[in-house]
C-alpha cells in the first residue's frame, strides 16, 4: 500500500499527539497517556467488552473513605465521534446497500429510535439489502483520527428482531484502500449483539490512526437480517497540514467542571458551590430516594433559606429519568455559573439572584442515574436507569388531577361552579398501599412548602419543548389539550425554544422519526403523547406553579466531551427562561385595618378559567401575557375586591395589591371568639344586614304564595 493511504497503528504507550476529550473532561496531549495495563490486558486477550450544607458534612467522610475512583470506570478513553450526538452528518455516513430509505445508512446511530409503523422513512436501524458477509456501514470521520472501538446495537422496532452478533472492521485512509483490523496474525472478529437494543462494546486490539472506518457483519440472528445502529470511538490526530484544524472545535469560555458527576462527586460539587459563594448559596434535602441517596436542592438567593415578601420563587428539576444525565450535568452548571458570575458583578446575574428565590434540583432520581452511570454514557443504551429502583416512571406517578377536573365540570349542572385549581389528591393515593415513590412524595412535599411560580423539568432523548396539558381528555393517545393558559404557556415554551442553538437552527436534522420543526419546536403535551399523572399538569392543578418539559438533546446521556457544547447550546436558555418568572402581575393582599397579608385568597383573572391562590404572607405572582385584565380577588370572610390592571412589555411584573374587607358576619365572629364588645358601627351594619336578609326572604315568601294561589286559581276553574 503507498504510504499516502497507509495506515497508523500505535500502541497505547506511544506518544501520538491528538485532540481528545476523556469522560471527565481532561484533555491530555497524549492519547496513551491512561491505565495503559489494564486497558491494554483487556485489549489483548479479547476484542469484545460486553454490556460493558444540610445532610452534606456527615457524609462528607464516606466519600474520601471509598476506595473506589472515577479513573477505575474510565474504560472509554477516546469519546465518540457523533453519531448518536449527530455530530458526524448524514452524508459522512455510507451503506453497501440498504433495503429501502428508511432503512439507509443515516439511520444506524447508536440509540435511535423508530416510529410505532414498521416501513416508513424512519425505522430504527441501517439494514443491508443483502444476506451476506461483503455488507458494511462507512462512516468517514473527515479528519485523521485515531480510532479505538465501536459500539454496536440492533434495529429499534416493537414488531420485528434483527441484529449483527459478530463483525469484522475495517480502516482507510482514502476510502478505496482497506486494512482489516487484526488480532495478532490473524483478522480480528468482534462480538456483536444478542438483543436489539443492549449497546455492546468492541474494542479494536490496537488503536489505529485513519479518516474512514467500515463495520463489516460476519454474522446476525438467525431469523433476522443485517440491522445495526452504531457508534465509533476516536480521538482527533493532530494534522499539522490541515489549515482547517483549529476552526470546528466548540467549546465553552466559561471554566465549569464539565464532566459527569455520580451521586458522591454531585455533592462535592455543590458543597464547594457553597463555600465559593456561602452568602448566595443553601443546599437542603427534601427527602430520600428508595435507597436511601437525598435528593438535594441548591438554593440560590441574596438571602437563602426565607421567602421574601414579593420575591417569586422559581426551581429547574433534572433527572427524573435517571438516564436522560444532560440536565443534571446542566442544572450542576448552572449553580457554578451563578456563583461565579455574581462574584463578578455581571448585572444581568446579579438581578436574578436580588430578585428571584431559585432552587435547582439536579437529580429527582438518584438511584435511577447511579444505574446508568455504571453502565456509562454510551452504553447504558435507550432505557437503562430510566425508572426509580421500584421501577416507576415517575414522570406518570402524580396524581391524575385532570381527570378529575374534568369528570366534576360533565358532573356538574353548573360546570363554572367546579374548582379549576388547587384541586386536592384523592383519598386513594394517599393510601399506604398505593404505588407511590418516595421520589414523587418528597417533591409533591416540596411543592406544597413553597409558593413556586414557575419551573421547567428537564429530560432528554429529543429537542422539543411540551407545555401542559400533558394528559388528553378520553384517553385519547394523542390530542391537542390546552390550559386556560395556553397563549402563556405557548410563550414558555417558544422562549427557551427559540434560544436554544440547536433548536433555534433551521437545518437541523431530526432526532428520531418526528419532526417538530413545523411546529416550532414546542408542542402540547397531549398533542405529542399522552401522559396521565405528569409532574407539570400536576403542578398546574394543584398549586400555583406553571411548568412545561424541555426536551434538551438527541443524546440522554452525551459523553463528556460534549458537555461544554451542550452548556453553550443551553446557557442562553436556561437564563432568559427563568426571567420570564417576572412576567404578569403580582401584589400582597392584605385586611384593611391590620394591614396584614391575607393567606389563601383568590385571585381570578377573567376570561381565564384557571385560578391561583395568594401565599402564607398574602403575596402572589399571576404570570400573563401583555394586555388590559380584570382581576377579582376574594378570601373567606371578605367582601370580593376588584382591580384592573396593565401588563406591558417590559420584563418586569407590574405591582396589583389589593385591600380586603371583613364582611361583617366575620368581624362578629372575631370579636365574639375574643370576647370583646361589639363596635357601634359593626352593630348598625349588623342590623343593616339583618334587614335586607328579612326583606329577600319576605319578598321570596310572597311570590312563593303567589304562584300556590295562582295554581289553586286555575285548578278550580278547570
Amino acid at each position: 500500500m503507498s504510504t499516502s493511504t497507509s495506515l497508523s497503528s500505535v500502541k497505547w504507550t506511544e506518544a501520538v499527539t491528538v485532540v481528545e476529550q476523556s469522560r471527565d473532561g481532561v484533555t491530555p496531549t497524549a492519547a496513551t497517556k491512561l491505565n495503559s495495563s489494564t486497558v491494554k490486558e483487556k485489549q489483548s486477550n479479547s476484542t469484545d467488552v460486553s454490556e460493558g450544607n444540610k445532610g452534606m458534612n456527615e457524609e462528607e467522610e464516606q466519600d474520601r473513605e471509598d476506595p473506589k475512583t472515577k479513573d477505575e470506570k474510565a474504560e472509554l478513553d477516546c469519546p465518540p465521534i457523533g453519531l448518536e450526538s449527530l455530530g458526524v452528518d448524514d452524508s459522512q455516513i455510507r451503506a453497501s446497500s440498504h433495503q429501502r430509505t428508511g432503512l439507509g445508512p443515516h439511520r444506524g446511530r447508536l440509540n435511535i429510535q423508530s416510529g410505532i409503523e414498521d416501513g416508513d422513512q424512519y425505522d430504527g436501524a441501517w439494514c443491508a439489502e443483502f444476506k451476506d458477509q461483503h455488507q458494511w456501514l462507512e462512516v468517514d470521520a473527515i479528519h485523521l483520527t485515531l480510532f479505538t472501538g465501536v459500539i454496536l446495537q440492533g434495529r429499534n422496532s416493537i414488531w420485528s428482531w434483527h441484529w449483527v452478533e459478530t463483525y469484522k472492521v475495517q480502516l482507510s485512509n482514502d476510502s478505496v484502500d482497506w486494512q482489516t483490523c487484526m488480532n495478532g496474525t490473524e483478522e480480528a472478529i468482534f462480538k456483536g449483539n444478542q438483543n436489539p437494543e443492549t449497546p455492546v462494546l468492541g474494542l479494536l486490539p490496537v488503536p489505529t490512526a485513519a479518516r474512514f472506518i467500515r463495520i463489516n457483519p460476519q454474522t446476525w440472528y438467525s431469523n433476522g437480517t443485517i440491522c445495526l445502529r452504531a457508534e465509533v470511538l476516536g480521538c482527533r490526530v493532530h494534522d499539522p497540514t490541515d489549515l482547517y484544524f483549529n476552526q470546528h472545535e466548540r467549546g465553552s469560555m466559561d471554566n465549569l467542571d464539565f464532566r459527569h458527576h455520580d451521586y458522591k462527586e454531585m455533592r462535592k460539587l455543590m458543597k464547594s458551590v457553597t463555600e465559593e459563594c456561602p452568602d448566595i448559596t443553601r443546599v437542603y434535602t427534601i427527602g430520600k430516594s428508595y435507597t436511601g441517596l437525598k435528593l438535594y436542592v441548591m438554593e440560590i438567593s441574596d438571602n437563602p433559606g426565607k421567602h421574601e415578601l414579593g420575591e417569586p420563587e422559581f426551581r429547574y428539576v433534572a433527572g427524573m429519568h435517571g438516564n436522560e444525565a444532560l440536565g443534571r450535568e446542566l442544572v450542576l452548571n448552572l449553580m457554578q455559573y451563578l456563583c461565579k458570575e455574581y462574584k463578578k458583578g455581571t448585572q444581568r446575574v446579579v438581578r436574578l439572584v436580588t430578585e428571584t428565590r431559585i432552587h435547582l434540583l439536579p437529580s429527582m432520581n438518584p438511584d435511577g442515574y447511579e444505574v446508568a452511570y455504571e453502565k456509562g454514557s454510551e452504553l447504558a443504551g435507550w432505557a437503562e436507569g430510566r425508572y426509580s429502583f421500584e421501577g416507576i416512571d415517575l414522570n406518570h406517578n402524580f396524581p391524575d388531577l385532570n381527570n378529575i377536573m374534568w369528570d366534576d365540570q360533565e358532573s356538574a349542572a353548573d360546570g363554572t361552579k367546579v374548582s379549576n385549581h388547587y384541586i386536592p389528591i384523592p383519598e386513594y393515593y394517599t393510601q399506604e398501599d398505593a404505588m407511590v415513590a418516595p421520589e414523587t412524595r418528597a417533591i409533591i412535599s416540596w411543592m406544597q412548602d413553597i409558593p413556586f411560580v414557575l419551573s421547567a423539568n428537564l429530560h432528554g432523548g429529543e429537542l422539543v419543548v411540551t407545555y401542559p396539558f400533558d394528559c388528553t381528555r378520553d384517553w385519547a393517545p394523542q390530542e391537542d389539550t390546552p390550559t386556560a393558559d395556553d397563549a402563556f404557556f405557548r410563550w414558555l415554551a417558544t422562549v427557551y425554544a427559540s434560544t436554544h442553538l440547536v433548536l433555534a437552527n433551521p437545518d437541523r436534522r431530526i432526532c428520531h422519526y418526528e419532526d417538530f420543526q413545523m411546529h416550532n419546536n414546542i408542542i402540547n403535551g397531549g398533542a405529542w403523547h399522552t401522559v396521565p399523572g405528569s409532574m407539570n399538569d400536576f403542578s398546574y392543578l394543584h398549586t400555583n406553579c406553571f411548568e412545561v418539559t424541555v426536551e434538551l438533546s438527541c443524546d440522554k446521556f452525551p459523553h463528556a466531551s460534549e458537555l461544554p457544547v451542550e452548556w453553550e447550546n443551553n446557557k442562553e436558555s436556561l437564563l432568559v427562561y427563568m426571567e420570564q418568572v417576572h412576567r404578569g402581575i403580582k401584589g400582597v393582599i392584605r385586611d384593611k385595618i391590620t394591614k396584614q397579608g391575607i393567606a389563601n385568597a383568590v385571585i381570578k383573572v377573567e376570561d381565564h378559567d384557571h385560578d391561583i391562590r395568594s401565599a402564607n404572607d398574602g403575596d402572589y405572582w399571576r404570570l400573563l401575557n401583555p394586555g388590559e385584565y380584570k382581576v377579582v380577588v376574594w378570601a373567606e370572610g371578605y367582601f370580593p375586591s376588584m382591580r384592573r390592571c396593565h401588563v406591558g412589555m417590559e420584563p418586569h411584573p407590574t405591582i396589583c395589591d389589593f385591600t380586603l374587607t371583613k364582611t361583617p358576619i366575620q368581624r362578629l365572629k372575631e370579636i365574639r371568639a375574643k370576647g370583646e364588645k361589639i363596635p357601634k358601627d359593626l352593630q348598625l351594619r349588623l342590623r343593616a344586614l339583618r334587614m335586607r336578609k328579612l326583606r329577600a326572604s319576605t319578598k321570596a315568601i310572597n311570590r312563593r304564595r303567589e304562584s300556590q294561589q295562582l295554581q289553586m286559581r286555575r285548578a278550580r276553574s278547570s
